[in-house]
């Protein structure tokens, strides 16, 4: 009997565990997709495709900043070595290289939050969306893998 309650409580752990690391994914993958859904918004603006909008460049802003702030919780080590639903996987060296991730971590927080202070109109916004994709994509270059 007691073997039965210790299989069935081990069977109950390992299912939690599994279900708390699917929603790990989806919460990241989610967070990934926001950004990009932002990015994209702004990115539309510096082209002339949709006219400026402040609330919109705070909008995405806070949403990148939140994701600085949740980033080096997204990537736990049980992520490590799955593969992902999408087009891409995260890359090993998010854990072999932590300091150079979580420096990289650093510095996309540095870029949103300076750029928060400065984006007041389209130029602005012209000159700091850059900096901010360029943060984005070494960071991508680096700790992201691209499928097929």
């Amino acid at each position: 009997m007691k073997r039965i309650v210790v299989v069935a409580a081990v069977l109950a752990f390992s299912a939690a565990a599994v279900v708390a690391q699917q929603d790990q994914v989806k919460r990241t993958q989610g967070m990934m997709k926001d950004n990009g859904k932002n990015a994209g918004a702004l990115s539309a603006m510096v082209k002339g495709e949709k006219p400026y909008d402040q609330s919109t460049v705070n909008a995405a802003l806070a949403q990148f900043e939140d994701t600085a702030k949740n980033l080096p919780t997204l990537f736990p080590d049980s992520m490590k070595g799955l593969k992902l639903e999408g087009d891409y996987d995260p890359s090993p060296k998010i854990w072999e290289d932590k300091a150079g991730f979580e420096s990289q971590i650093k510095s996309f927080a540095k870029v949103v939050a300076d750029a928060k202070g400065k984006i007041k109109n389209l130029d602005t916004l012209k000159a700091e969306l850059p900096v901010i994709g360029k943060q984005c994509s070494g960071c991508h270059e680096t700790y992201r893998i691209k499928k097929g």
